[in-house]
This record gives structure tokens, C-alpha cells and sequence, in this order.
């Protein structure tokens, strides 16, 4: 069975209670089928996590866990949702190829991008390398760290270097951007005069957008 509904949400700790409770009720109240987190910050999960977070349906999941206290990456599915058993774990994605009401499989790559400059380099080395593994549709969706135009951020400080590598990557795998209705920016340094930025964003192929036309964010 196809997903109706997709949560990505970049956490921001996964290792508490209070937020495991969080995360369980947005799901309730959204009817997700799958559930992609970002920055979990949970080194090594257990069932009891899954149950507490997620709940009871959520019986299938794949992580990449975090490195102490930084970083982590969970992609669960409903137990009805159909897959067909392929994924990969690489340092800074999780990718799952799910099936389809209509026999074409389809990837969805859950990201957290690192904060370096040299390790963003290898991170799109990285989705590169995954996109010439899964070949078909593919979303991409999470916390790139990454912009690539200048409405992305609400002033002039870029790093234009890292944007143009950014840039050619969606070009160069001729990647479609899911607008992102009701919000310009998703990150804030919470300041007075607080930098807004883009980060966070859903990327997919033509022929994944032709799969799930319908598809809003």
C-alpha cells in the first residue's frame, strides 16, 4: 500500500520522554505512515524507543545511529506499507526502497547533513554514490545543511563555494525541489536579530513526482 502522509522532522534529541511523547502525538494527530527523523541523538535503539515514539504499528525501522550526543537518522513505516527489503546505511543517510500499489518500486533517502565544509563535500559525494546504487523514483527529505540560492537565508553572509556544489548536484541529477508551503525559512539561531536559513527541504525526481503527482509539503 502506498503512504499518504510523510512526517520529516528534525528532532532535535529523541532521547527524552517528554519528546518521544511529542513525536508519538504528531504522528497520531497527522496519520503518518512513514516517519523520517533527523538528529535523533540516540546512539543505539531498542524496541522500547520505537514503541514509546511511534507506537505499536511501527514495527519496521532503519537508523543510522548517532555519534554520542550529535547527528542520528530514523526512517520507520507502518506495517502495512509495503517494501521490498533493500536499504542502505551510509554516515549521513538512511535509504529504503519501498513497494508500490502499481509493481514500480521507489527510494526515499532520509538525510542529516554534517556542519564541516570538507564533509559536505563528501556528503554529496555521498547521495551522488546512493543515487548510482537506486536507480527509479527517489524523494530525498531532511536536514541538509546545505542552501543552494539566496532566498534561502535571510542575509548576504554565503558561502558560495558550497552553494555552487550544492547547486550542480540537483542539476546534475536533474532534482526537483516540493515547495514548502506556509514557512520560508525552517532554522533560526534565535537571536534578537536571528539568522533565518533553509535549511531543511524535500528533493525528488521527475519520475517520483510523476508517481505521487498530488504530493504537497
Amino acid at each position: 500500500m502506498d503512504p499518504s502522509k510523510i512526517l520529516i522532522w528534525n528532532v532535535r534529541g529523541l532521547n527524552s520522554s517528554s519528546r518521544q511523547d511529542s513525536l508519538r502525538s504528531l504522528v497520531v494527530s497527522s496519520w503518518s505512515d512513514i516517519v523520517c527523523v533527523q538528529e535523533t541523538k540516540i546512539a543505539s535503539f531498542s524496541r522500547r524507543i520505537i514503541l514509546s515514539a511511534l507506537g505499536a504499528d511501527f514495527s519496521d525501522y532503519v537508523v543510522v545511529p548517532s555519534t554520542g550526543a550529535s547527528g542520528g537518522i530514523l526512517i520507520a513505516w507502518r506495517r502495512h506499507i509495503g517494501v521490498s527489503g533493500v536499504q542502505r546505511i551510509d554516515n549521513h543517510s538512511v535509504t529504503v526502497q519501498f513497494a508500490a500499489e502499481d509493481g514500480q518500486a521507489w527510494w526515499l533517502t532520509c538525510v542529516y547533513g554534517p556542519q564541516g565544509n570538507e564533509d559536505k563535500i563528501h556528503f554529496l559525494q555521498e547521495l551522488r554514490d546512493i543515487r548510482a546504487a537506486c536507480p527509479g523514483p527517489w524523494m530525498i527529505a531532511g536536514d541538509f545543511n546545505l542552501i543552494y540560492k539566496d532566498e534561502d537565508k535571510n542575509n548576504a553572509n554565503f558561502n558560495r563555494a558550497m552553494m555552487g556544489r550544492f547547486r550542480r548536484f540537483i542539476n546534475d541529477l536533474a532534482l526537483k525541489e516540493i515547495p514548502l508551503h506556509g514557512r520560508k525559512f525552517t532554522w533560526s539561531n534565535q537571536q534578537v536579530f536571528p539568522t533565518l536559513v533553509k535549511l531543511d527541504r524535500v528533493l525528488c525526481t521527475v519520475d517520483w513526482e510523476d508517481k505521487f503527482p498530488n504530493c504537497l509539503l
